[in-house]
């Protein structure tokens, strides 16, 4: 049988996730809902008359491409932060096998 904390924990999530789609269904960026910070932060600091001091070495060709380097640099991101996780869970792993193999060993010597 089902929990009824799994069941009300499951239909909160449906209500939050729903209740955002029906809120803003047919509003979007024309209306500036979804603007980001982003946006509106480049266009205060235009209007100051900021001057960058420094240009860029190199811009991609198109926004695809500008797209596939993110992508690739957070995958790339990704793959070291999971090795990272990896590599140290195997090694509390390690170690907890060898405190299990020590105690095996103890009851081993006692028992004789």
């Amino acid at each position: 049988m089902v929990n009824k904390k799994h069941v009300i924990l499951l239909c909160l999530v449906a209500i939050i996730s729903i209740t955002p789609l029906i809120m803003y269904s047919g509003l979007g960026e024309d209306e500036g809902y979804f603007g980001g910070a982003d946006d509106s932060a480049g266009g205060i600091i235009e209007e100051t008359g900021y001057q960058p001091w420094f240009s860029s070495i190199w811009e991609p060709p198109s926004g695809e491409i500008e797209s596939l380097l993110f992508a690739l640099q957070a995958a790339i991101g990704a793959v070291i932060i999971g090795y990272v996780l990896g590599y140290y869970h195997g090694q509390a792993k390690a170690r907890r096998r060898e405190k299990i193999d020590e105690k095996i060993q103890n009851v081993d010597k006692t028992s004789k």
